[in-house]
């Protein structure tokens, strides 16, 4: 069965919608990512789901699957699965028959053609826009040079120029499978500061920022410490602390934040 061609996708609103750190975060947490075609719901009654608040209702949804984006195994053709919803204007539950649902989701190792879904938020209303990113996402992280996870800061050290006002930091960014990634910020007067990210043994002094929504940004945004560590810094002077503290402030505003609504 397929959902009408003429009826719009539901998709949920930007200001609503997981942000890319959300997607990141679910698609590596999940090993099962899939769109689902609603066929029918069950409510469980209030005694078989004492932890739902009043303002939600617990659901048992039969579904067929219409598309699978990852999963470690053959997913069968229909799934089932269990999530809280919110309650509509009366009360009652929500009709979501005949809806089209992106799942974040492990398989069940125990019961055939049933999933678990990480949160009942992660279900959400599909559609071409959701579809793309989570694509997107899926695709970033299956790629083998995908950046490692970032553990912490260490061995920092700034070096002040010939003229006043220039100055060059190295930060070098602990990962979690020991690849080599450092930061570098380049003062010049008169110049806006220069900063980017190195991979590999050499310090590029060509590097360039990340861009945003990949998972070198998310890397970084989301896992760099707030402040350099007390411990990382190879320099006794002060001020070189100074000037390397501030250089790093500036990597982290230039990041920018690492905004979730959802995980």
């Amino acid at each position: 069965m397929a959902a009408p061609q003429d009826q719009p996708a539901r998709e949920l609103p930007d200001s609503l919608s997981p942000t890319y750190a959300d997607l990141v975060d679910w698609a590596m947490a999940a090993d099962t990512v899939a769109i689902v075609l609603v066929e029918d719901q069950i409510a469980f009654p209030p005694e078989r789901a004492p932890d739902v608040p009043p303002s939600q209702i617990r659901l048992y949804i039969e579904s067929l699957t219409q598309a699978v984006l990852t999963a470690p195994t053959s997913v069968p053709g229909e799934l089932a699965f269990v999530v809280d919803q919110q309650r509509d204007a009366d009360g009652d539950a929500p009709d979501l028959d005949e809806q089209r649902f992106l799942l974040f989701a492990d398989l069940s190792r125990t019961q055939p053609g049933a999933v678990q879904l990480l949160t009942s938020q992660s279900m959400l209303p599909a559609g071409p826009r959701i579809e793309e990113r989570v694509r997107r996402v899926l695709t970033q992280l299956a790629v083998a040079s995908a950046p490692s996870a970032v553990t912490g800061v260490r061995d920092v050290i700034s070096i002040p120029g010939n003229l006043a006002g220039e100055s060059e930091s190295q930060m070098f960014v602990e990962t979690a499978d020991g690849a080599p990634v450092s930061l570098t910020v380049i003062r010049r007067p008169g110049m806006q500061p220069q900063w980017g990210v190195s991979a590999g043994e050499i310090v590029d002094a060509a590097a360039r920022p990340p861009a945003r929504e990949t998972l070198e940004w998310y890397r970084l945004a989301c896992f760099l410490p707030r402040e350099l560590p007390a411990d990382s810094f190879l320099q006794r002077d002060q001020a070189a602390q100074r000037q390397a503290r501030e250089d790093y402030a500036f990597v982290l505003r230039e990041l920018g934040e690492c905004e979730r609504r959802f995980t």
